[in-house]
């Protein structure tokens, strides 16, 4: 494990050792410092005032989960941002997660580009001292774009319901579910759905 100093480092916490190496590497290899921990029990047990930087949290570990992490730190280090990756997401995990004010959700598989983007968004949060917040208007504004058969679909994804169980109650084929859904992502500016789930929900859609 690298020593964290006073340099922002990203704090890399996943039961899974060939994981933790894949992304610290990754990292280490566009110029971000980094520490790697195999529990959250661990890194919390490490833990100085002085670290500072952002957290990539698995959510599934032996012990405390990503969110247990993420809910201590809500008290103990609130100005460490916190990352949730996993490869068991749902909508009522990512909810979860960014009512816990997570800056992503990030489901396994995931690109290298993504990762990167989202720990730039968790350190330029560090860097200014706030939440981050969608847009309200531009969230209002692509709801607005919705036709209403994007609404539907938009409502039946947002309570967790899969492809096939949505074309069901619509009376659609998935395939025909699954172009909704693209549309409603490409209006509503959603990379993916727990994205999604963040923006409908700072609206109370």
């Amino acid at each position: 494990m690298n020593s964290p100093t006073h340099r922002e480092t990203v704090f890399i916490v996943d039961d899974d050792a060939s994981v933790r190496d894949a992304l610290s590497l990754l990292l280490s290899l566009r110029g971000y410092a980094t520490a790697m921990f195999a529990c959250a029990e661990d890194f919390l047990g490490a833990m100085s005032p002085q670290w500072r930087g952002c957290v990539l949290a698995d959510i599934r570990m032996s012990g405390m989960s990503g969110l247990d992490l993420q809910i201590a730190l809500a008290r103990r280090a609130p100005a460490l941002p916190v990352v949730i990756i996993t490869a068991h997401g749902d909508v009522a995990t990512a909810r979860q997660a960014f009512k816990a004010d997570a800056v992503d959700f990030l489901e396994k598989p995931f690109d290298d580009e993504q990762l990167l983007q989202a720990v730039q968004s968790a350190l330029a949060r560090l860097r200014h001292g706030e939440r981050s917040a969608p847009d309200a208007d531009a969230i209002q504004a692509g709801l607005a774009a919705l036709s209403s058969r994007e609404r539907e679909v938009l409502k039946l994804i947002v309570q967790g319901l899969h492809n096939r169980r949505i074309a069901e109650q619509l009376g659609i084929s998935p395939r025909t579910v699954e172009v909704h859904k693209a549309r409603v992502m490409t209006k509503l500016g959603a990379r993916n759905l727990a994205e999604l789930i963040r923006l409908t929900d700072a609206t109370g859609t």
